[in-house]
């Protein structure tokens, strides 16, 4: 059986964990700090010590809780073949217009489902001037509310199934996708197994790629001999290149040795809010975070049911512990495929590349957003999708009956 029935979900954190949480927040031991260091160390001591203050002191966990539980969630059990049943979490709005668009919204790692909270009411709005959406946004197995795989290897193939398997469930055989960091390379091994047949289109907002190639793609790779002529492609690469010299370090230890990093941030909530503020921060244009918006992102993890180091374990079994690259296992398909750009996104190649990524009938360039588009800029990401998949988009109709209209 593909899968069980639909479970409502609420989320109700133990008193028992609030209490163990505070205490060790109590019992915090912080680092020293060098003169001057500001960012360039990591995240700065003051942050850090400003928001475990507001954690302990002022969030209010019951209050986020039951903003949380206001969103239709739901629970189903997901057979995936070799690993068993999974419990996968998953919330699942849908819009009033009968023929709304199924859509899937993924994320990524320091993500989770409330990635997709801000755009929830502008995909499902009902209007004669752009298309609807139902929108199911799941929790990848390991993370948030769903179950973690027990067994080494889930990869690529795995989500990919479970991603058509939670939709069909839903009465969605055929859908659309949209997805940044690992909802953008998940997409790739999604679109590989399950393109046309039930993925008829996608989005992303992280186009990050290989090189093309002369043979597989002549006028891209031809291309790459004016990137010494263009000001705006070799400040993207000049970007790109310093994140993977300056800011990588945290993939290749999740790609490596997830378990022995997996201690820290399962035992200390110091620990866990260091090492993902810091991407916060860090990854996104100049986004104002508020101190609760931090802390909020940050107890998800801490209490997600497979604890905190579940997460990490996605960039080792991605590439097979730092072996290969994230894309083996893929291919190009004629899947019709949309691309956003977003000047601080980590990942900024060049244009032409993004055609490797499938059959590219849609781009859009924006001027403000980094790499969690759906959180920063959800106005700009729902108006693309809305331009992909309306009247007149190249992606009108892909979905047959569901055309996001009345």
């Amino acid at each position: 059986m593909a899968a069980a029935e639909e479970q409502p979900f609420t989320l109700s954190v133990s008193d028992a964990d609030l209490e163990l949480l505070h205490k060790k927040l109590e019992l915090v031991r912080f680092p020293d700090e060098l003169e001057g260091a500001g960012w360039d160390y990591g995240a700065p001591l003051a942050d850090i010590k400003r928001l475990v203050a507001h954690w302990k002191d002022k969030f209010d966990w019951r209050k986020s809780e039951a903003e949380i539980n206001k969103l239709p969630m739901f629970t189903r059990d997901i057979e995936v073949e070799g690993f068993g049943t999974l419990n996968i979490h998953y919330l699942h709005q849908k819009s009033e217009v009968k023929n709304a668009i199924p859509l899937l919204f993924v994320h990524g790692w320091p993500g989770d489902f409330l990635e997709a909270r801000k755009i929830l009411p502008l995909l499902t709005a009902k209007s004669t001037d752009h298309p609807s959406f139902h929108v199911v946004a799941l929790s990848l197995p390991g993370f948030g509310f769903s179950e973690a795989p027990q067994k080494p290897g889930f990869a690529g193939r795995q989500y990919a199934e479970v991603f058509t398997k939670l939709m069909s469930s839903l009465g969605y055989e055929e859908y659309v996708y949209q997805g940044g960091d690992w909802g953008h390379l998940l997409g790739m091994h999604a679109v590989t197994h399950y393109g046309h047949k039930n993925i008829k289109a996608w989005h992303t907002n992280m186009p990050a790629c290989q090189p093309p190639s002369f043979f597989s793609h002549p006028i891209a790779f031809l291309s790459m001999f004016t990137i010494p002529f263009s000001k705006s492609t070799k400040a993207g690469l000049e970007h790109t290149m310093i994140w993977r010299k300056k800011g990588f370090g945290y993939y290749m230890e999740q790609a490596t040795k997830p378990q022995t990093l997996g201690y820290g941030l399962s035992d200390s909530p110091v620990g866990l809010l260091g090492w993902i503020y810091e991407k916060l921060v860090g990854w996104s244009d100049s986004y104002p975070w508020t101190e609760d918006e931090v802390i909020e992102w940050i107890s998800i993890y801490w209490f997600s049911r497979s604890g905190p180091a579940a997460a990490g374990r996605i960039y080792y079994e991605m590439t097979g512990g730092g072996a290969h690259d994230t894309w083996q296992g893929t291919k190009w398909t004629s899947v019709p495929t949309g691309v956003s750009y977003f000047p601080y996104e980590l990942v900024r190649l060049p244009r032409a590349w993004s055609h490797t990524l499938g059959k590219l009938v849609f781009e859009s360039e924006h001027q403000k957003g980094g790499h969690f588009a759906a959180f920063e800029a959800p106005d700009e990401l729902a108006g693309d999708l809305r331009k992909m998949f309306g009247k007149g988009g190249p992606a009108h109709g892909v979905v047959p009956g569901k055309n996001g209209y009345d």
